[in-house]
């Protein structure tokens, strides 16, 4: 008996930034889409650490060390939270934040001493310049991208709609 695959989910990338302001304002907007999609969706953190933001970088390779452990959304979330404090305070937020998740603090500390998710994190930055990302939040879906960086003024529902043709189409 042969078992064909249904074809992939849809996916929505989320060019994110995790010392950024307007990332944290877009975080009701994931959360709404991961609430009514639930599974039919991917929602796929990328990384666009932006220069002037000088802890961004380690937010995003603490936040590739969460997902490794299981808990990528949640520290991501947590992060963004507290996105002022870790623009005065930098790295021992990122510790405390994965402390509280019940994630390997440690373990995190020494992927960031390590290096190990740099290539992930540059490798997004660059797929993100390569198709025009230019802030954050970004969000591309279907190959339509939607900047939130300018304004997040209708974006979710422009989102949603793809989002549901998509998930219609492959139903």
């Amino acid at each position: 008996m042969s078992h064909t695959d249904p074809s992939p989910r849809p996916v929505l990338d989320v060019w994110c930034e995790l010392q950024c302001p307007d990332c944290r304002t877009a975080l009701g907007d994931v959360r709404a889409l991961r609430d009514r999609f639930q599974d039919a969706l991917d929602i796929r953190l990328r990384h666009f650490p932006l220069e002037r933001h000088r802890h961004a970088h380690a937010a995003a390779q603490a936040a590739e060390e969460a997902i490794a452990q299981g808990r990528g959304w949640p520290f991501v979330e947590a992060v963004l939270e507290r996105t002022e404090e870790l623009g005065t305070r930098g790295e021992p937020v990122l510790m405390e934040v994965a402390g509280e998740l019940g994630l390997d603090a440690e373990e995190m500390d020494t992927a960031l001493v390590d290096g190990r998710h740099i290539l992930i994190v540059d490798a997004d930055q660059a797929e993100g310049r390569a198709i025009g990302v230019t802030g954050t939040p970004t969000y591309v879906i279907d190959g339509e991208r939607l900047d939130g960086g300018k304004s997040q003024e209708g974006l979710r529902e422009r989102v949603e709609e793809i989002a549901a043709r998509l998930v219609a189409e492959r139903s």
